[in-house]
């Protein structure tokens, strides 16, 4: 591929990550397999490319000729799954999500086509203040895509997806705690005293009728798209879990409530719910289900802060043991979807 602009690097809070980018034998080969890619979908290269290396995955936007440009991914090993994952969900929703121009599931590759614009552009782009409920319908197809998706959730566990499941989470909670070098001595004794607790939610949840599924763990406005009206496909995968699917839900409601406020999060946890209504559940048993997710969902988030490159220097690494705190701590916080009567 020959071009005549050098590429555009750009790594963040991360100046000193590790990354395989770094290696010129790795580059070169992941490069060569892109340019195959490209070559095969009748493609080719041009202008310079834009690089963003962060600790968990190696990102590059691609300029093609007569198209918009083209996305490789490398992700660590311990989110390599994210490429089988990404072109399994192209045959089983693919409506929902991105059709990949290449895979190499053994190396963690993928070349993804541009999506269209971000929903977290079309949020900022909006004249006047943004519709408090635009997250409404999102949630709606994103739970449409999980319930279609529970006939496939031992695929996805054997496509080396990180179990999070429900009856199990004690003891992930467990492992995330005892292995966490940022947690102060008050935060580590308030976390094990709320272990009988948290293991009487798990059960709860895991009795309330819902199968675990796919769990994005991580679904801001910046991980879908919205390339027309009323249509959204949904991407990045890295932090995904088998887990309740419900645990889904915390991501978007907080962004959502620091957005717009906390009277958004009734609307959005009931459109979120719809399809999951029928089989004889009520409202109610769904709504205290969600609630128990939002707050057993901080696992999965505090899990997915290990799922960094080797190699990644002390203070990257020990920003993700940081994250993963924070989010272990929101395990002590009521939510904010009120009940009768507090978790």
């Amino acid at each position: 591929m020959q071009r005549d602009a050098p590429d555009m690097v750009d790594r963040g809070r991360y100046p000193n990550a590790v990354t395989p980018w770094e290696r010129e034998p790795w580059r070169e080969e992941a490069l060569g397999w892109v340019e195959r890619g490209l070559v095969a979908h009748g493609l080719r290269e041009t202008g310079p490319r834009k690089v963003r290396l962060r600790p968990w995955s190696v990102l590059v936007r691609i300029s093609v000729e007569g198209r918009d440009a083209v996305w490789f991914k490398a992700n660590p090993p311990a989110s390599a799954f994210e490429a089988g994952l990404t072109e399994a969900l192209s045959r089983w929703v693919p409506a929902y999500v991105l059709k990949p121009l290449a895979v190499d599931a053994g190396r963690g590759w993928s070349l993804l086509p541009d999506g269209g614009a971000l929903f977290r552009d079309v949020l900022d782009s909006a004249r006047g203040p943004a519709d408090p409920h635009a997250w409404e319908e999102p949630l709606r197809q994103y739970a449409g895509m999980q319930r279609a998706l529970l006939p496939y959730t031992g695929q996805i566990e054997q496509l080396g997806v990180p179990g999070a499941r429900t009856a199990a989470l004690p003891g992930t909670f467990d492992r995330a705690v005892d292995g966490n070098t940022a947690l102060e001595p008050a935060g580590l004794r308030a976390l094990r005293g709320l272990r009988p607790r948290l293991a009487q939610w798990c059960e709860e949840l895991a009795g309330a009728g819902i199968a675990d599924t796919l769990d994005h763990s991580d679904l801001h406005d910046g991980q879908l798209f919205a390339p027309e009206p009323g249509r959204f496909t949904f991407f990045d995968w890295g932090d995904a879990a088998v887990a309740h699917p419900f645990c889904s839900f915390l991501v978007p409601a907080r962004q959502a409530r620091e957005r717009f406020g906390p009277e958004v999060l009734p609307r959005l946890r009931d459109a979120y719910l719809e399809p999951w209504e029928g089989n004889g559940r009520t409202k109610a048993e769904l709504r205290r289900a969600v609630r128990l997710a939002w707050r057993l969902g901080a696992i999965g988030r505090a899990v997915s802060w290990g799922r960094l490159f080797p190699g990644t220097p002390d203070a990257a690494g020990t920003a993700g043991d940081e994250e993963s705190a924070r989010w272990l701590l929101e395990l002590l916080a009521e939510p904010p979807l009120q009940l009768s009567s507090p978790l």
